[in-house]
């Protein structure tokens, strides 16, 4: 069997990756919504060509040619086109031996407890705007059986944001609206300094909180590692600075977060998603994984080591996450009545497409 064509599909903001094969196999990736029109030209141009004519089997050689190959143009970017392809080459796989991928990768599970994970703040009346927002927000995903809920808070272009002092109010809010039971992060998204980090977690902990992921720009690892050493609460990352496992060994080895991050967008997919999780099992490091979708999914089916919980999300008022995406037939994350999220048994990731939309709204990334 041999990749014949490589194909991505702009569907604002989505970018799906569509693998043929000679053997009639079809493979579907979803890359990361981040810089859509970008990805979808760096597939088709920059990684197609490292794939056509190969083995889809030879997932680890493929990957490895397009990181080396496109190394000059290293970052989030790169990662996330990568994933694209790389997560559709483990659909194939997945198909072509009758097994769902967790299956492939070495089942450990077949569901995952998922918390609530917001949009950001915004000034929507009636959305994210206010610490009371936040708290009746929470109120209505614990009553849909969520364990645990976290704040993305407010972030440019939104005034005066970034803003400790709001993130605090809100958290506090929360805290006081569902109690103590529920676990409860928050993630400022590396925006604030030492000192504002160091305010932020010491009042995260008189709230207990679960964790705090990464408030700082994470390229600054000594930041991190003054952070960990000076709050109880946990430290989470790096989540989006490139390297793959690489950058992760560095941050384990130099003490830099209480626990690691990853998805298959921020490192490449899958197989380097999994290289992760192997490398924080052995240095006996807890390590929670990065976004929802198929790939992150079937990778945390198939973790020995926490992995604690699924992050379902972008959550917002607004929006009905239960409502499929257009290009989909059906969720690949339905939550239970008791806060579990189940991994698709079909054979593959389970992507239950809608083949019309796609043909319908596919969007020049040109």
């Amino acid at each position: 069997m041999r990749i014949t064509e490589v194909k991505p599909f702009f569907l604002r903001p989505t970018v799906l990756v569509r693998v043929d094969t000679d053997a009639g196999m079809v493979g579907w990736g979803e890359c990361s919504p981040m810089n859509g029109r970008v990805v979808a030209v760096h597939v088709e141009h920059s990684l197609a060509p490292f794939a056509v004519g190969r083995d889809p089997f030879d997932i680890e050689a493929i990957v490895e040619d397009m990181f080396v190959r496109t190394y000059k143009i290293a970052g989030q970017t790169q990662a996330m086109a990568i994933s694209g392809i790389e997560i559709a080459l483990w659909d194939i796989v997945g198909k072509a031996a009758g097994l769902p991928v967790y299956k492939m990768l070495g089942a450990y599970r077949d569901k995952v407890p998922a918390y609530a994970s917001t949009m950001c703040g915004d000034d929507l009346e009636g959305g994210l705007d206010t610490p009371e927002a936040y708290a009746k927000f929470a109120l209505w995903c614990k009553d849909q059986g969520y364990p645990a809920f976290k704040l993305h808070t407010w972030q440019p272009p939104v005034q005066g944001a970034p803003n400790p002092k709001w993130d605090v109010a809100a958290c506090a809010a929360v805290r006081e609206a569902v109690g103590d039971e529920m676990l409860l992060m928050i993630d400022p998204f590396h925006y604030y300094s030492r000192a504002q980090s160091l305010y932020l977690g010491r009042e995260l902990e008189k709230l207990g909180f679960h964790w705090i992921e990464e408030p700082m720009a994470e390229h600054s690892t000594s930041s991190y590692v003054w952070l960990s050493e000076q709050l109880d609460i946990p430290v989470v990352g790096p989540e989006t600075a490139e390297g793959k496992m690489h950058t992760r060994a560095e941050w384990i080895v130099r003490g830099a977060s209480d626990i690691r991050r990853g998805g298959v967008g921020d490192v490449g997919g899958i197989t380097p998603l999994m290289k992760v999780v192997h490398l924080c099992e052995a240095f006996n490091v807890a390590m929670e994984v990065h976004g929802g979708g198929a790939g992150n999914l079937h990778v945390l089916c198939a973790m020995g080591i926490p992995g604690e919980m699924y992050e379902r999300g972008l959550l917002h008022p607004f929006i009905d996450y239960d409502q499929p995406a257009p290009w989909l037939n059906q969720i690949v994350d339905p939550l239970d009545d008791e806060g579990y999220v189940h991994v698709s048994d079909q054979p593959g990731l389970g992507y239950e497409i809608d083949f019309d939309y796609i043909a319908a709204n596919t969007v020049s990334a040109y």
